[in-house]
């Protein structure tokens, strides 16, 4: 149970951050607006959650302008891809236990 319990990443624990890893998980990048739209969250709620996935080098961010408009696009990491899998797999054989 601990070997499971110790692949379970903290980073991914809250239901914004679930929510971004797997959105981005499945899309592979999408922009803020989008995120946010999907997720029903506000501007601070999610930034803070996607800087705090940025520092962690699970997420990357592109600034970019669309027609004049300023755009923010996240893409998920290889490394963020691989350490949401093994929280992933974590979580499915913790379920598995019971």
């Amino acid at each position: 149970m601990k070997e499971i319990l110790a692949n379970i990443n903290k980073a991914f624990e809250n239901r914004v951050r679930l929510g971004i890893m797997s959105v981005l998980s499945i899309h592979r990048s999408m922009d803020f607006t989008g995120l946010k739209e999907l997720l029903d969250v506000t501007d601070g709620n999610l930034a803070s959650h996607l800087r705090a996935l940025e520092e962690g080098g699970y997420v990357s961010m592109e600034k970019s302008f669309i027609n004049r408009k300023p755009n923010t696009t996240y893409t998920i990491t290889e490394e963020g891809m691989e350490s949401f899998r093994s929280h992933l797999k974590a979580l499915e054989e913790l379920i598995s236990k019971q």
